[in-house]
């Protein structure tokens, strides 16, 4: 699994990040610059005491004019004088050395063929460079503090208005039509210039979302008319004695075709109410009335295509629910069972809180199920003339209702639909 810093975060890290390589680069510099000037200085000064002591003309004067804390050795000298073995690799020039806890600097001068070694105790120069380096590296130390409470500071005052334009986007009431601009909100920089970006997207967006509701709620109510005359016509040409048993079904064919595309059209017209902000219409209806008007709906399409229609009630749902969105899922469900089973049996069961629809048909891949649920998507098995809406309207009923659609396979073959109906 990726794992993705926040943007706030990603400020404060990066601050804190740069400040700890100013500071570090800081304190290194410093320490850097002591032994610097350690060395210069106390090359200067070694090397003139040094100078001094050798231009002494008498031993007796080497043991007077030596400073406090400064000791004296050479080649071949005697007594306290005589050149230690730890001293005797020791080059020319400045060095450090250390005689257990104590330390001295060293100053070397090699004069025709001799070692000349003058020592200092630097003991309390080595206290007072490691209080400096301690100061440095507390220093170091709570300049990452203050950069990570500085960086924490400056990423809220950054993100903040980011942090608000986001929440205003997704807020709902932003999609309405008197929804107001977000531009005006903020600053002439680059937040601004989303927010003007976000108001011309969402410009467009509501532009689109009232054409498809005007389209949908327009279309929907002028196919009642034409609707209603086909099924009074069909119901006309069914009271007629003198039809033949042929045309007979053709004219019941129409009338169920024209009782479906109302169902259809009405399903429609309520999806548009409800995009608007409306109420849906809600019904004391009985889930197992709406069951059997559409078992005994299809029970004939069904088994005249040789399958088996088995309808079980273990325990209807109650509630208030659509009468025409139920029908329009539970239909469509049906009509997907009968479409892709060529044999063996569709069975729609009544459960406690929804309703089971389940075939023994093709199936559908598990790669391709959550793609099912989307416009003009038809399974592998291509049949009929359908254009792949069913589903997808069945998805659509059950968000703007919040019921919930589930697909599931069946051994050995077929697809189960199981639908939670929330009251």
């Amino acid at each position: 699994m990726e794992f993705r810093l926040s943007l706030s975060r990603r400020i404060v890290i990066a601050f804190v990040l740069m400040s700890s390589l100013v500071a570090g680069a800081f304190a290194l510099g410093i320490v850097e610059t002591v032994h610097v000037v350690e060395e210069k200085l106390l090359s200067t000064e070694l090397g003139g005491d040094l100078d001094r002591l050798l231009r002494m003309e008498t031993m007796e004067d080497w043991k007077l004019h030596p400073e406090p804390g400064q000791l004296f050795y050479f080649s071949g000298g005697q007594d306290d004088f005589a050149l230690p073995h730890d001293l005797k690799h020791l080059k020319p020039g400045f060095h450090e050395v250390f005689r257990g806890e104590l330390s001295y600097h060293a100053f070397v001068r090699l004069v025709d063929g001799r070692h000349y070694v003058l020592l200092q105790d630097q003991s309390e120069f080595e206290n007072r460079e490691r209080v400096l380096f301690v100061v440095v590296f507390i220093g170091f130390l709570l300049s990452i503090v203050l950069a990570l409470v500085l960086g924490w500071l400056l990423a809220r005052k950054v993100i903040e208005p980011v942090v608000r334009l986001s929440r205003q986007v997704r807020h709902r009431d932003q999609l309405l039509p008197l929804a107001p601009p977000l531009a005006p909100d903020y600053a002439a920089d680059e937040v601004g210039e989303l927010a003007a970006a976000f108001d011309s997207t969402l410009g467009r967006l509501r532009d689109a979302l009232t054409r498809e509701q005007l389209f949908t709620s327009d279309v929907s109510h002028e196919l009642r008319t034409p609707l209603m005359v086909l099924a009074s016509s069909a119901e006309l040409l069914l009271e007629n004695p003198a039809l033949d048993a042929r045309a007979r079904a053709q004219a019941a064919r129409i009338a169920r075709a024209s009782g479906e595309m109302r169902e259809l059209v009405q399903t429609f017209l309520e999806l548009a109410r409800a995009q608007k902000g409306s109420t849906l219409v809600q019904a004391d209806v009985a889930v197992e009335q709406v069951a059997e008007e559409l078992i005994e709906q299809w029970r004939e399409p069904i088994e005249s295509k040789g399958l088996r229609l088995e309808y079980q009630c273990l325990q209807a749902p109650r509630g208030a629910f659509n009468p025409t969105l139920l029908r329009t899922v539970m239909g469509n469900l049906l009509r997907n069972a009968w479409h892709y089973t060529e044999q063996g049996h569709v069975r729609l069961t009544l459960l406690e809180h929804g309703f089971v629809i389940e075939d023994s048909g093709v199936g559908i891949p598990e790669s391709e199920r959550e793609a099912m649920f989307k416009p003009f998507v038809r399974g592998g098995e291509q049949r009929g003339d359908g254009l792949g809406l069913g589903l997808s309207l069945v998805q659509r009923v059950c968000e703007a209702q919040g019921w919930q659609v589930q697909l599931a396979a069946v051994e050995p073959s077929g697809c189960r639909f199981k639908v939670l109906l929330a009251p």
